[in-house]
């Protein structure tokens, strides 16, 4: 069993892999032996690693690349497989959403929801997944073997609950409406999961997507946290390194008859 599910010596791309969830699934694959390539937007120097990850300075590098940037995506992808070789494990972590409190109309009604904002999240969220798995999948293709880890949500599955946040409009006298684009970012996401899954099959590369619930983080109002989690059968958030098992899993051979999966995690929000 521990062979099945191990990842050591793998090379491991993870996108976003210095925020919040991302940081654990780097942390966690490199503690399990595994050789992780991190795409950052932004710089990261050899000093900042080891100060992020102690002691895991030589399994874990960062490569500056925007998901967004096809060009950058494939430069940083060679500049890897020059390093360290071809990935086996690609992990479209990043992602964004409208910030909780953020500009008014980043939450503003769907009938008033600026372009600007949908554009901006689907293109991170859905097209630089497309870009990213391109670029990285294509070279595990090539191999003959790989595994892609979508990132999803539960509000790929179903539409977010707006009751969650009425008590907004009555605190701050302002109509506070989760935005449209995440919503859909995530639900395509699942679809782009299942085509890649029949259209990499014949090349032995599976693609699989994990639906995440709420994730612990302290910077949602307690009115929202209380509401959230009477919704919630197992009634609180997941802990920051609670999904680091399942992105373990589908990174190993233990899930090697699975693809065009869609892997629910969310404490049972979606089930009622």
């Amino acid at each position: 069993m521990d062979k099945m599910f191990s990842v050591e010596g793998r090379i491991i791309v993870v996108t976003g892999g210095l925020g919040q969830l991302g940081t654990q699934f780097s942390k966690s694959l490199a503690e399990a032996g595994a050789k992780v390539a991190i795409y950052s937007r932004r710089p990261f120097s050899k000093e900042q690693i080891a100060e992020k990850f102690p002691d895991l300075e030589d399994r874990i590098r960062v490569y500056e690349a925007s998901v967004t940037d096809k060009a950058a995506l494939q430069a940083a992808t060679d500049q890897l497989i020059a390093d360290w070789g071809v990935p086996h494990v690609l992990v479209n972590n990043a992602g964004i959403d409208s910030k909780p409190d953020g500009a008014a109309d980043q939450n503003a009604p769907f009938e008033e929801y600026p372009q600007k904002y949908w554009d901006e999240i689907i293109d991170t969220n859905l097209t630089g997944v497309m870009l990213t798995s391109q670029v990285v999948g294509t070279k595990m293709a090539e191999k003959e073997r790989g595994s892609i880890i979508n990132v999803g949500s539960m509000y790929g599955m179903v539409s977010p609950n707006q009751a969650l946040y009425a008590y907004r409009l009555e605190r701050d006298g302002v109509p506070f409406v989760k935005a449209v684009s995440y919503a859909a970012s995530k639900s395509g996401l699942l679809n782009l999961t299942r085509y890649l899954a029949t259209y990499w099959a014949p090349k032995k590369v599976r693609c699989n997507i994990i639906s995440f619930g709420g994730v612990k983080t302290g910077s949602y109002d307690k009115e929202f946290i209380d509401a959230f989690l009477e919704r919630v059968p197992l009634g609180r958030q997941a802990e920051v390194d609670e999904y680091n098992g399942v992105i373990r899993f589908l990174a190993s051979d233990a899930s090697s008859y699975m693809t065009g999966s869609n892997v629910v995690v969310d404490g049972g929000f979606t089930a009622w």
